[in-house]
């Protein structure tokens, strides 16, 4: 199946979105995908359906899976991955064109790494507010509703890319608002753990 301008950005898009959050489930979702020929991966994105990285990337899925559900431990892997996701969203949504188009790859590159970036901040910034709470259901919850919007974005973007887009403006606005307003929170919970911290005995 060739895809057209407005499927491969809504691929581009939806690669380097999903990988703020998940990137070790959009690499394997998307290469096992392309292996099992339930889709048709664009030449730049071959190489994700080779078997060793097949199991490079599920193994990484399945520790990934685990360590999200543990309070503290999310947090960490989190900003162990600040510097993982966001060039690796860059690259996959380059990948999408390939090297043969470099304009539309460096646009791909940009709009990818952007993406991730905002999903990687706002997922990183909901956990660590999350985890002030005393409780790990929250957090579990969190970390399966992400665990269901990636394949769910991935599916979007290749079936209904303008579905796709709508969707993703949602999201983005959402995630936008999550930053502003969670980051006023944890200043303010920092702030007071701070003054508890120098406070008289």
């Amino acid at each position: 199946m060739n895809l057209d301008t407005t499927q491969l950005f809504a691929l581009a898009a939806a690669l380097g979105w999903a990988s703020g959050l998940r990137l070790y489930a959009v690499v394997f979702l998307t290469g096992l995908a392309g292996a099992l020929d339930w889709v048709s991966l664009p030449e730049g994105l071959h190489l994700l359906q080779q078997p060793v990285v097949l199991g490079a990337s599920g193994l990484m899925l399945a520790i990934e899976f685990f360590a999200d559900k543990i309070p503290g431990l999310d947090s960490l892997w989190d900003m162990v991955h600040t510097v993982i996701r966001i060039p690796a969203g860059a690259l996959l949504a380059a990948g999408v064109f390939g090297g043969d188009q470099g304009s539309w790859a460096l646009i791909a590159a940009l709009m990818g790494g952007t993406l991730a970036a905002t999903s990687h901040v706002a997922k990183a910034t909901t956990r660590a507010a999350v985890n002030t709470s005393p409780e790990p259901f929250s957090n579990i919850g969190m970390s399966l509703l992400g665990d269901a919007t990636v394949p769910a974005m991935l599916w979007l973007a290749w079936e209904h890319p303008a579905w796709f887009f709508a969707a993703l403006a949602l999201a983005l606005g959402a995630m936008l608002v999550l930053i502003v307003t969670l980051a006023k929170f944890l200043r303010r919970g920092l702030r007071r753990w701070r003054g508890a911290g120098t406070a008289p005995g």
